[in-house]
């Protein structure tokens, strides 16, 4: 194995987040903060679970979980969970479908919210100055992290205004991949147009990140130690080439290496099942709603690819890219065309699958643009995904959405989001700058889900959490397709159609006369009609249209 020199600097340096950058602690009450937002996420729903054996799930979730780092750790190409199967299959495993499902549903949410309140995040000595350091001498910086929640990582960053120093942050959440995957860290190098032969990489762990270095072939591997470096969890023959207490040591290394004339050349425990007390279910009914149309109405942006741009064109800098203007614009038009010709393609095969993020970025607005810049962009996919979702549309709240969602709410009537979207995070955000997430009680998102209306599964996903029988739910959207068939497919009652959407008036009236909607209305707000007769009735009819 030929190593590095520290005789001289690095093209790059590459560092773990946890126990390099930031050192944690747990929070005494952490896992009971967890509890607490876990009921209230399930009592949004209607769903009550006792808080103890909620506990107990996120206990015996959280060892399994360690247990399954461990072993993914002695694994040569580990892949990440997902943030629904870590929810799943770890953290609600031993809850009824209904239950679990609503917690499934928000699984980002969740794991981002678990980050922060199970554990303190303080930066680690030496830091700040490592990387004043490496930006006056023009060394690229980047991250290389195993995270559930990288959104929460970049936020801890932002809130310590560290963020502007990295050019790119490749987290397994984001990725697919874990460390010790060698290609974690080739992603990096190659996203920064290193040679990753002439790189550093800082971690703390000998069975993740010294292994990862090993494998990827870092040229010089070092590590800041924490109270994991000592203790793999088994035996590991890879070993680095320096460790330190702490970042400061990095510092230290760098600082000799400043005055070399040139760089050198590279040579599980039993579950236990308590008593789980769910709602009862009476005569109210479930309100599915969509978003766009519904409770907000879209305007296009005059200048949705100019800006666009420009945060590729912010982010490709960071990295160290020179991209020009005009070739960040195609490539976005292009990406967006291609996009749709997928979707097209997709739905003549009556396939409903909604794009993901890595291959939005990655694949359509990669594919004509440099390598590297198309390996940063898959990188940073889920980020850039809400950051285009806030700039694709200029939302405004429609006319009698929050009428009609104010009386869902005093009715206490259960309310999911059910939406086909790029970025579920980006429409959260959106309600709630509404100042509506107070009366939206969960939300299932294509993009989260993997599926778009009108795919059966995305209602039934809805239906699951909520624990609703079709006959006791409501839909409410504004095209006939998507909304009222799909709606309909599952055996959905009542599939109310507003106008004013994308859909003209004629195939909205045509839905209406061929049963595909039970319902037709001008705007949100005289659902409330409706809904206060039907609940005088001991059955869900139609109740025609209004004119």
């Amino acid at each position: 194995m030929t190593v590095m020199s520290t005789n001289s600097l690095p093209d790059a340096l590459l560092l773990d987040f946890g126990g390099v950058i930031i050192e944690t602690s747990k929070h005494p009450d952490g896992r009971q903060r967890l509890t607490s937002y876990l009921s209230n996420v399930l009592v949004r729903v209607g769903w009550e679970v006792d808080p103890a054996d909620l506990r107990r799930n996120i206990d015996a979730g959280l060892t399994a979980l360690k247990h399954w780092k461990h072993a993914s750790s002695r694994r040569r190409e580990p892949k990440e969970l997902t943030h629904r199967e870590i929810i799943d299959d770890f953290l609600a495993a031993d809850l009824p479908d209904g239950p679990r499902a609503a917690l499934v549903a928000e699984a980002s949410a969740i794991l981002a919210f678990m980050n922060t309140a199970i554990s303190a995040h303080t930066v680690r000595p030496g830091i700040r100055q490592l990387l004043e350091f490496c930006r006056s001498h023009d060394i690229p910086v980047g991250i290389v992290s195993n995270a559930h929640s990288g959104r929460s990582h970049r936020n801890i960053l932002a809130e310590e205004q560290l963020d502007e120093y990295f050019g790119v942050q490749v987290y397994s959440d984001e990725v697919g991949l874990r460390k010790p995957h060698p290609s974690m860290l080739r992603m990096a190098a190659e996203a920064l147009q290193v040679d990753l032969a002439r790189c550093w990489y800082v971690g703390d762990t000998m069975d993740r990140d010294v292994v990862a270095g090993r494998r990827a072939g870092v040229g010089t591997m070092l590590v800041t130690r924490t109270r994991h470096t000592d203790h793999p969890p088994f035996a590991v023959t890879a070993t680095p080439d320096h460790v330190f207490d702490t970042p400061e040591g990095v510092l230290e290394l760098l600082q000799q290496a400043q005055s070399a004339p040139a760089r050198a050349s590279s040579e599980l425990p039993q579950a236990q099942h308590t008593a789980i007390m769910t709602k009862a279910r009476d005569t109210k009914p479930v309100v599915l709603i969509d978003h766009g149309g519904v409770i907000a109405e879209a305007g296009r942006t005059h200048a949705v690819l100019a800006e666009a741009a420009e945060e590729l064109l912010t982010l490709a800098a960071r990295a160290g890219h020179d991209l020009a203007y005009e070739d960040a614009l195609a490539a976005l038009d292009h990406g967006r065309t291609a996009n749709k010709a997928r979707k097209r393609e997709l739905e003549t095969q009556g396939h409903w699958r909604e794009v993901t993020a890595p291959v939005f970025w990655g694949d359509f607005v990669g594919s004509q643009l440099p390598p590297a810049v198309q390996t940063l962009l898959r990188i940073e996919s889920a980020d850039l995904m809400a950051r285009y979702y806030r700039a694709k549309s200029d939302y405004q709240l429609r006319s009698g959405a929050r009428e009609l969602l104010e009386h869902l709410a005093a009715a206490d009537i259960t309310v999911v989001v059910v939406s086909n979207t790029v970025s579920g995070r980006g429409v959260r955000a959106r309600l709630a700058e509404f100042g509506l997430d107070y009366f939206i009680d969960a939300g299932v998102y294509s993009d989260e889900l993997g599926l778009r209306k009108p795919d059966p599964g995305i209602f039934t996903e809805a239906l699951t959490l909520t624990g609703a029988t079709p006959e006791n739910a409501w839909f409410i959207g504004d095209k006939p397709l998507n909304d009222a068939a799909g709606a309909k497919g599952v055996g959905i009652h009542r599939r109310v159609l507003v106008r004013g959407g994308s859909t003209d008036n004629t195939t909205l009236a045509a839905a209406l006369a061929d049963g595909t909607a039970t319902d037709l209305v001008d705007t949100p707000d005289e659902i409330i009609d409706l809904l206060s007769t039907s609940t005088q009735n001991t059955t869900l009819t139609p109740l025609g249209a209004s004119s």
